[in-house]
């Protein structure tokens, strides 16, 4: 691994900022509000893709990067899959630990992937949603994460587009027109666009799978799947499974 791919893609003003938030994380009509109608609309598509992808396998391991409170975890270990969720704010943690329980399925940690993770955990499906555009070096951390994808497994990364219209609507709009987020949840120079994404995903080692964008309306407080992917979007990668032998 290089060394890039091992110094820390962390900027701790935004661990900073999500622990003071974490408190709010399972309140629905809080500040969080607007991830949790999303997290709907992706969680259904992550149970897809898993029955697409590993089609006929239970015993399944899922390891969610960025975990947050545990939105994505959670309901996927109550599915019955082994799942790890780290993330850089002990405050996320907590919060997520509080709300899960004793659910042996479910094991938190706290760090980014090069201090929660061994080097040799590998997981058949990685999540990493709306996480790298908290980060300062994603082609780093697609490295890291996919370091931890199986052979044959599936990366799930979600995130916003460095567009115009992405300042518009998810930055001037969201959050200082309509407040449905807090003021500083995002910085536009930080959104990756699709195509570094897939350029620092398929130099980790993944092939591209599919890529859709996702429609979210603030006033409504609903969310969709369209073809645009000029503000929010999801993307999947696979990594190839080992060659059998001859």
């Amino acid at each position: 691994m290089s060394e890039g791919a091992r110094s820390s893609t962390v900027i701790p003003a935004e661990v900073a900022r999500f622990d003071a938030w974490s408190a709010t994380w399972w309140n629905p009509q809080g500040p969080m509000r607007p991830l949790h109608v999303t997290n709907a609309l992706r969680l259904d598509w992550v149970r897809d893709a898993i029955r697409r992808h590993h089609a006929g396998r239970t015993d399944l391991s899922l390891l969610d990067v960025g975990c947050g409170g545990g939105l994505m975890a959670e309901p996927l270990a109550r599915d019955g899959l082994r799942v790890v969720g780290i993330d850089a704010s002990a405050g996320n943690i907590g919060a997520a630990r509080r709300h899960a329980g004793e659910l042996p399925a479910l094991d938190y940690r706290v760090g980014e992937p090069t201090v929660a993770l061994r080097p040799d955990e590998r997981f058949d499906i990685v999540l990493a949603l709306e996480v790298v555009e908290h980060l300062d070096d994603v082609p780093a951390f697609l490295a890291q994460v996919a370091g931890h994808v199986a052979p044959g497994g599936l990366l799930i990364a979600s995130t916003i587009n460095r567009t115009a219209r992405s300042w518009l609507f998810a930055i001037a709009g969201a959050e200082y027109i309509l407040r449905v987020l807090p003021v500083g949840t995002h910085r536009w120079q930080q959104f990756v666009t699709p195509a570094e994404l897939e350029a620092a995903a398929t130099r980790a080692g993944l092939r591209p799978l599919q890529r859709l964008g996702m429609r979210y309306l603030p006033l409504l407080h609903r969310a969709s799947w369209t073809r645009d992917t000029s503000v929010n979007y999801l993307a999947s990668f696979a990594r190839p499974a080992l060659e059998t032998a001859a």
